[in-house]
């Protein structure tokens, strides 16, 4: 589990409201499951190598993440590899494997020797109508495919609602018992098309608690068509959910899903509720996934993005000594260098500290020509100065 100490954190003194926090519960440690490997895959153009999918299986276990997903084995052959490879890796996390409500499905997991198995099926209208389901239809495949699940060796089911928010309650509730008689263990509301406002699903987590009662574990599963994934993810917290399920860099069908080392971060220093993630190693399965993925995340992105602790502008590189009047958490949370860079935007302040970094020894008088020299430059350039052309500026 992991914990961040006060002392590095420098959020607003307005966070300790009651209207903030009352409803979380802080003593309650909330956990991640990882769907990275199947649904962050659904991402348009990427394609993980079963070498690719087994190297980052192993890097969610570095980080503390609960449960991996491993993939649908019947997408493939590839599929298949990737997901053995996982299961006979002795991760410390458990390993779930994904499927409809096909049997053939649950087979394959039942083959590979699967434990733990998460069983889909639509239970909208508008979704249901696409597939050609009749609500019959859901309510005879949801008791079939979780009765087959555990009557064949998969010691636990959990029931995945697609399109949960846009459901119609009295069915979703006779889905959801559904499942559970027939054997299913956990649940998950599931916003799959991003449709959500954080506090309907808040509102439509504490509704489905109120169904199954507090022994069922509850999973979030939303998506950030809205850019309010995160949000969402904290608003079922505040619900009553237990895990709260999402990818590495948020990747996803279209905005992707909650990114869970946002939602880590969020929920730790905005609202202190322990999380089982070690966000120190955020960063390295960030840039994993990226190169598997072949994508790059934006410079300013939450958690990961490459500049959140590196300064160019002159205004803020003056009070670059004092890190809690330029930055809202530490940089020790996530295990990175804080540092300074040149460009059109420095100023004295900017040069001071780069001199320093570098131990070059230039007279305080010289400084406002050496700034003058790096704004042209780097104006001109419409990039950054590298400290090798600075030092040769400077030698100049």
């Amino acid at each position: 589990m992991s914990g961040i100490g006060k002392d590095k954190i420098w959020t607003s003194d307005l966070n300790a409201l009651d209207s903030v926090q009352q409803g979380i519960d802080h003593h309650k440690t909330i956990r991640f499951y990882d769907t990275t490997l199947r649904d962050g895959e659904q991402s348009v153009g990427v394609c993980f190598s079963p070498e690719e999918k087994f190297q980052i299986a192993c890097k969610l276990d570095e980080m503390g993440v609960s449960r991996i997903e491993s993939g649908f084995p019947r997408v493939s052959p590839e599929d298949t590899e990737a997901v053995r490879r996982i299961l006979d890796a002795d991760l410390s996390a458990e390993v779930w494997g994904f499927a409809r409500c096909v049997l053939g499905d649950l087979d394959a997991h039942i083959e590979l020797g699967t434990q733990y198995t998460l069983i889909e099926i639509s239970t909208s209208d508008i979704k249901m109508e696409a597939y050609g389901f009749s609500r019959t239809k859901v309510l005879e495949r949801v008791t079939n495919a979780v009765k087959h699940a555990r009557d064949n060796g998969i010691e636990r089911v959990n029931f995945f609602a697609v399109d949960s928010t846009r459901s119609d309650l009295a069915f979703l509730q006779d889905v959801y018992n559904t499942a559970l008689e027939a054997g299913a263990d956990e649940i998950s509301v599931v916003d799959t098309i991003g449709a959500c406002a954080p506090e309907a699903a808040q509102h439509l987590i504490s509704l489905v608690r109120s169904w199954v009662g507090d022994e069922v574990l509850i999973h979030w599963h939303g998506h950030n068509d809205f850019g309010l994934a995160t949000a969402a993810a904290i608003a079922a917290v505040r619900g009553g959910a237990d895990f709260i399920q999402g990818t590495i860099n948020g990747m996803g069908e279209r905005a992707g899903n909650a990114d869970i080392c946002e939602v880590a971060l969020a929920l730790q220093c905005l609202y202190n509720v322990p999380v089982a993630l070690n966000l120190e190693k955020a960063r390295e399965i960030s840039q994993l996934v990226q190169r598997a993925g072949g994508y790059a995340v934006d410079g300013w992105k939450p958690v990961v993005g490459e500049y959140l602790y590196t300064r160019e502008s002159g205004a803020v590189a003056s009070q670059f000594h004092i890190p809690a009047a330029i930055e809202p958490y530490s940089a020790d949370i996530l295990g990175v260098d804080r540092k300074i860079v040149l460009g059109k935007k420095s100023g004295l302040a900017s040069i001071a500290l780069k001199l320093e970094e570098l131990g070059l020894d230039v007279a305080k008088d010289q400084h406002a020509e050496i700034l003058n020299q790096v704004k042209v430059k780097a104006t001109a350039a419409k990039r950054l100065i590298t400290d090798a052309e600075f030092s040769a500026l400077v030698k100049q």
